[in-house]
């Protein structure tokens, strides 16, 4: 099972479209205070649709809290545009942890300087300097997925 983190989101609609994104590959879905909505939010529970309440959901009041409850060899990983190193080039495994930031600002820069060596990107072209939450959360989660399970020659 892979995790995703995300740390002080915005946007409900967002937050449902990953935990939707979650379910459907597997994953939990973790969330570091302060959020932005309240968990109960309508917008948020009707973006994860009837979903919702079964998404693996934990909460979480710092990242520091969230990291320190897992075993010493869990692996992080944190997306973020300032760094050249593209999310491909890792071999993910189960058990990973993948993080993003808030919607408008991404993840803290202490955070980011802190994980230099496993801090990753979604390579873009254009003028584009971001792309929306939850479609970065399902790009990232669905590459660790394939890489999991669909290993090269296997038959889909």
């Amino acid at each position: 099972m892979f995790h995703v983190v995300l740390i002080e989101p915005e946007i409900p609609p967002n937050t449902g479209n990953i935990g939707r994104l979650c379910l459907g590959a597997g994953a939990s879905l973790h969330l570091v205070k302060p959020l932005g909505f309240s968990i109960d939010d309508r917008t948020l529970r009707r973006a994860g649709l009837d979903y919702w309440k079964d998404v693996q959901v934990t909460l979480w009041d710092s990242f520091e809290e969230m990291r320190a409850a897992q075993p010493d060899q869990a692996r992080f990983f944190f997306l973020t545009t300032k760094t050249r190193s593209a999310y491909w080039d890792v071999a993910f495994e189960p058990g990973d942890f993948l993080v993003f930031g808030r919607e408008t600002k991404g993840l803290p820069e202490p955070l980011l300087e802190a994980n230099a060596d496993r801090c990753l990107t979604i390579p873009m072209t254009g003028k584009t300097r971001s792309l929306n939450l939850a479609t970065s959360v399902g790009i990232v989660l669905f590459e660790a997925v394939r890489q999991a399970h669909f290993k090269p020659g296997a038959v889909i």
